[in-house]
């Protein structure tokens, strides 16, 4: 792996002191608390070492595929990217802990003396501020393992005493639980899909007529005033006194109106596939990603129809596994949650585990079916094991992760088990025991700890589009919580010595 360049400082100016506002104080402490740890820990310097091997392997790949030799960057470049990829770690985990939008968070870095020190682009003479694109390429930066492997690192020093604290975190008890990390889709009725389909498949078509290829069909424009139409119509025909069979006749009009969109959507495909050299000023970029647009539709959208006649007006129910949620966003599934406020959600299940002081130790997002808590809770104990050396002193946690086969399990580990039975005569039992009552009482705060990353890090909805994003996005979560945390950790102990002197 490539060395790191010495790293020459900027000139810049120093921040001025602010007074009479405590929580600017903690804001400021705690960018300082992450600065210092990001340098003294490695963390920094390991991320920008893995960036530039990942770099030059991607650039020497590039080179033999044309045909030529592949030539090492010099030390300028070298340099430039170092500066360019710990702009982008810094820049992710600021933008977490205030504005998660690209567009607001570049204003407010641009406005922050102190944000701007922390992300190292405070001069002198002129700063020069990330826009939005480049702030969604610096999210969009390393893969996944990499960001869990930062926090697997960062954790162990955590745990081992080596982050700035009086004592190491313990690992002798463990909490965890599932939830849903909703995905930004509208809500999964069956005709919406129909309307997304039209309003998608007639936008991608003004796109290639505007570039000059046309071919004979009325202007789009009409297409989407009368999807449009159609969809109100189905709206306010829920308050009529046939609704259904209101319903059932703007929804045939419908699956009409999207038979002939879905033809004109395979003429201009082959059209703009066949002559889009010759007959338009689109590059070959731009068509792959029309094509790769209309290919999602024109895919989905039989299925999409068919699910809406079985539902509307076949009034049969369609199985969870055959359903389609979202024409853009396949990864995601049915949770079915039994909330209060959300019986069902839209998204993919998220494990989720911390240790007593908060930190989180494990988690996993889940591309497919969740197989169950008692499954995921196992495997994030064999993860845990495998990033620590040894599993928890103790574990705790609902109903949900109980069963037969894990307390046997945890029994032969010499793992003491808080997990909550799901009988009422061995709960009482189990309740004489004060560990299981002092487990059971924090483990009620790991749902405060699963609201404080859904609400404060992820947002909800989760904005990322792809399960591959999704699922880099909580690592970031993740990686930025546990920063924040460890900052959090120190301030409380130096007041607390403030206070004691």
């Amino acid at each position: 792996m490539r060395s790191i360049l010495p790293e020459q400082m900027e000139l810049s100016r120093d921040i001025t002191p602010v007074i009479g506002n405590v929580d600017y104080e903690e804001f400021r402490w705690r960018l300082a608390e992450t600065d210092r740890l990001l340098r003294t820990s490695g963390l920094e310097n390991d991320f920008v070492q893995r960036a530039l091997a990942r770099h030059e392997d991607e650039e020497r790949r590039e080179a033999e595929k044309k045909g030529c030799s592949y030539r090492e960057p010099g030390a300028r470049k070298v340099a430039r990217r170092q500066e360019m990829y710990r702009q982008a770690l810094r820049c992710n985990l600021v933008r977490l802990w205030t504005e998660k939008e690209y567009r607001k968070f570049t204003r407010r870095l641009a406005e922050s003396v102190l944000m701007r020190w922390f992300c190292r682009i405070e001069r002198l003479d002129c700063v020069k501020v990330p826009g939005k694109s480049t702030l969604e390429r610096y999210d969009k930066l390393a893969p996944e393992s990499e960001v869990r492997d930062l926090v697997k690192q960062l954790n162990r020093l955590a745990v081992n005493g080596q982050v700035g604290l009086d004592a190491g975190l313990d690992l002798d008890a463990y909490f965890s639980d599932a939830t849903c990390v909703k995905a930004a889709i509208h809500f999964p009725v069956d005709w919406v899909l129909q309307r997304d389909g039209v309003r998608t498949v007639m936008k991608a078509i003004l796109v290639i007529r505007r570039h000059g290829l046309k071919h004979r069909m009325p202007e789009p424009e009409s297409f989407l005033r009368e999807i449009n139409g159609l969809s109100m119509d189905m709206t306010h025909s829920r308050r009529c006194a046939d609704s259904k069979k209101k319903r059932k006749k703007v929804l045939r009009k419908m699956k009409r109106l999207s038979g002939i969109v879905l033809k004109h959507a395979r003429r201009y495909r082959q059209e703009l596939a066949d002559g889009w050299k010759t007959r338009t000023d689109l590059k070959e970029g731009q068509v792959r990603q029309i094509i790769k647009r209309l290919d999602g539709v024109v895919e989905q959208m039989p299925r999409a129809i068919r699910q809406a006649h079985e539902r509307i007006i076949g009034e049969r129910k369609v199985k969870n596994a055959e359903k389609i949620l979202s024409l853009y966003e396949r990864e995601i599934h049915v949770v079915v949650r039994g909330k209060v406020d959300a019986e069902v959600e839209f998204g993919n299940t998220l494990w989720l585990g911390e240790q007593a002081d908060g930190l989180i130790l494990d988690w996993d997002l889940r591309k497919d079916q969740s197989p169950g808590d008692t499954k995921l809770f196992r495997s994030s104990l064999e993860r845990i094991k495998a990033a620590f050396g040894r599993y928890p002193g103790s574990v705790a946690g609902d109903r949900g992760l109980w069963s037969k086969e894990n307390e046997t399990w945890l029994e032969g580990e010499g793992v003491y088990s808080a997990l909550c039975p799901r009988g009422v005569d061995v709960l009482r039992e189990r309740l004489k025991d004060p560990q299981f009552v002092e487990l059971q009482t924090r483990r009620s705060q790991t749902e405060g700890r699963i609201g404080i990353m859904k609400n404060d890090f992820l947002g909800r909805p989760l904005r990322s589009k792809g399960f591959e994003h999704r699922e880099l996005a909580v690592a970031w979560a993740v990686l930025a919580h546990n920063l924040w945390l460890l900052a959090g950790l120190r301030w409380a102990e130096e007041k607390e010595k403030k206070k004691a002197a």
